[in-house]
């Protein structure tokens, strides 16, 4: 296994709880990337949040699949989870600590420290899990591209700023989820009409970080930084990450103009990240912006917004519906590397490319996750879209098969329709777990190794 990011040791623990023994490569600390400012195992760069636990929700169902399928990295987040309302967040340090002692504990996996710069196609007793993720090192980079023949596409990806907890003036701010769901555990900025006019016109006007002349600032559409979002009219953050539905002030009885959130970071509840609000701007530049929202006057930012580099590989013309490339089938692709988008997401690639992996250990060939499922849906997706304009992708229903056509006319709430594919998700994700429950030992001792 290759990467020590959410899909890595998520696909090392799997295959050692079948019965592999398992190399789990890490280049960091030797080499670090852009992004991670530590060397731990399952750092978490960006928003803390692993989406939605409201019920009959996709990321609820991709979950529920999860949990199901004994997911170690989604049961040490439900283990050291924060106050986030109706979504699963974790304590950033704790999770990373939790993950690292589950590595540390598991006999069959040994942790190597060094950056792996080539892979081996062609031998039949090798395995390879690769899950180095958006930040793939260049020397990998150019490896998987010679393997595949095929050009990477590339995408920036973005950082949201974090705030110290204490610098926060809560006379200016209430507590609240949107349309009460869940516990009141976001912080809620309130905006004026005139408050939010002078914060757009700072925004828009603010210095972007200068790009090198080799980055093409190709943007993942369902990433954008709050100022690419701004240019696009002026009402625009009003309705994405500043919409101020659903969140009525408590105080006033009313619904602010705009609303900027702020989302717990850890269990001690001393920072917080602003929902959202990701961006590419210079770090002067931010604290100024950032300053304009109201209550953070004063506010010492932990870390502010940035923009890394993002390689994913064109999957639906190398990869098959059991993570394997096409033409070197010893080698499995998961994670973000694969063409899936987010943190969730990509624990659970890791743990079908382990699964997976595994399988093929013991001489079969892994039958795919069912396409009714959340898991079968989002690698039809990664490996059928359309390849000449795929990026990647978040778990929605959107990828799911619509109910059928008699139950379609016969059912308009749109709720109920959620419910019922959730439902025939989850019984053909269970029916397909009976199905491979029993995993013999591993041929060839098992060694899941790069070469």
């Amino acid at each position: 296994m290759i990467g020590g990011g959410l899909a890595g040791p998520e696909a090392a623990l799997q295959a050692a709880r079948a019965g592999c023994d398992v190399t789990l490569y890490e280049m960091r600390p030797h080499r670090s990337t852009e992004a991670h400012q530590t060397s731990d195992f399952a750092e978490l760069v960006c928003s803390n949040s692993l989406k939605s636990e409201s019920e009959n929700t996709a990321p609820w169902l991709l979950k529920q699949e999860m949990r199901a399928a004994g997911c170690v990295l989604l049961a040490e987040a439900d283990a050291c989870a924060v106050p986030a309302g109706h979504a699963l967040a974790v304590d950033r340090v704790e999770f990373s600590r939790r993950v690292a002692e589950r590595i540390a504990n598991e006999p069959n996996i040994t942790v190597v420290r060094e950056e792996v710069t080539t892979l081996q196609e062609n031998d039949p007793e090798t395995l390879t899990v690769l899950a180095t993720g958006p930040l793939t090192s260049p020397a990998l980079t150019a490896e998987l591209q010679r393997l595949t023949g095929a050009d990477h596409l590339s995408f920036y990806d973005s950082i949201a700023p974090v705030v110290d907890a204490t610098t926060i003036n809560m006379d200016r701010v209430y507590f609240a989820a949107r349309w009460d769901k869940g516990s009141a555990d976001y912080i809620n900025c309130p905006f004026t009409r005139e408050e939010y006019d002078t914060f757009y016109n700072a925004l828009v006007a603010a210095h972007e970080v200068e790009a090198h002349a080799w980055e093409r600032l190709d943007y993942f559409e369902g990433c954008l930084p709050i100022e690419e979002i701004a240019r696009r009219g002026k009402d625009t953050l009003r309705f994405g990450c500043m919409k101020p539905v659903g969140l009525r002030d408590p105080r006033t009885g009313q619904t602010p103009y705009a609303v900027v959130q702020l989302r717990c970071e850890n269990l001690r509840a001393d920072s917080y990240n602003l929902v959202g609000f990701q961006n590419h701007l210079k770090f002067a530049d931010q604290a100024h912006v950032l300053r304009l929202i109201p209550g953070l006057e004063n506010a010492t930012f932990l870390r502010y917004g940035q923009i890394h580099r993002n390689t994913y590989i064109n999957s639906p013309t190398l990869l098959t519906e059991t993570l394997q490339l096409r033409a070197h089938p010893s080698i499995l692709i998961a994670g973000q590397l694969s063409g899936v988008e987010g943190y969730t997401e990509s624990i659970a690639g890791g743990m079908l490319a382990g699964r997976f992996a595994a399988t093929l250990a013991c001489g079969e060939q892994p039958t795919p996750a069912p396409r009714l499922s959340a898991h079968g849906s989002l690698v039809h997706y990664i490996t059928h879209a359309e390849a000449k304009r795929f990026q990647p992708a978040n778990v929605t229903f959107d990828l799911l098969p619509p109910l059928e056509e008699d139950l379609r006319r016969q059912i308009r709430d749109k709720k109920e329709r959620h419910r019922l594919q959730c439902e025939r998700g989850l019984q053909a994700w269970q029916h397909w777990l009976a199905n491979r429950s029993s995993v013999r030992t591993p041929v060839h001792g098992g060694t899941l190794l790069p070469a």
